[in-house]
């Protein structure tokens, strides 16, 4: 299991509970643990080097939040997502895009526009879909900060722990970084006039393109 033992310093920064959940939501997130993959609490134990009772607090609070599940005849597992439970965060994200967008067009100033239109112009140069990707959620945290609002980038980062259980990008879907960056032309231009329906308008509709795709990915059909 692909786990870092806490440190001493983990454990002086926070409490035994506070540093294993820490420990197993950044080994989600960054796909050291995979959806599927069965745990346990003696093994999440051992391979972290505490006893068993953080590591329950910490399991409680990951099942809380849906990164980990009960699967059927396996135990405790990473969170796969259902076709359906894809529809769902996906839905819920074009909402928040959408309102990221109008509200930055509202409210962004010169320099984050600025920024915006530097991030989108370096992603002309990139090939790989990684790259492409990593680029992508770094524009769309530009969008976010341009808003202004402190809840609407909460309900973000705690829909981004959800999205990071999904594989693969749809940035490597053939021909996606092309409509993708058409897309964004769009939102950017809107954001720039400062019209609000119109950026809203376009944010969303991007984000249920991305979802067609995901679902095609993932789970076939047209």
């Amino acid at each position: 299991m692909p786990l870092r033992a806490l440190t001493r310093d983990d454990l002086r920064n926070a409490g035994r509970g506070e540093a294993a959940y820490t420990r197993l939501r950044e080994a989600i997130n960054q796909r050291r643990l995979l959806p599927g993959d069965r745990v346990t609490e003696a093994a999440l134990a051992d391979k972290l080097g505490v006893s068993r009772t953080p590591v329950r607090e910490a399991i409680r609070r990951l099942i809380a939040e849906g990164l980990l599940s009960v699967g059927p005849s396996r135990g405790l597992i990473v969170t796969e997502l259902s076709r359906e439970q894809v529809m769902q965060l996906y839905d819920l994200r074009e909402v928040l895009e959408g309102a990221a967008a109008g509200l930055a067009a509202r409210h962004a100033h010169e320099a984050e526009i600025a920024g915006i239109r530097r991030r989108l112009s370096e992603m002309e140069r990139m090939e790989s879909a990684e790259e492409l990707a990593a680029a992508n959620r770094e524009l769309h945290r530009a969008i976010y900060a341009a808003a202004h609002n402190q809840y609407l980038i909460q309900a973000a980062n705690n829909l981004a722990d959800s999205l990071n259980l999904l594989p693969g990008t749809t940035f490597s879907v053939p021909d996606r970084p092309r409509t993708a960056h058409a897309e964004h032309v769009e939102i950017v231009r809107a954001i720039e006039s400062g019209d609000f329906a119109r950026a809203e308008e376009t944010g969303r509709r991007h984000i249920h393109e991305a979802q067609a795709h995901r679902l095609r990915m993932l789970f076939g059909g047209r």
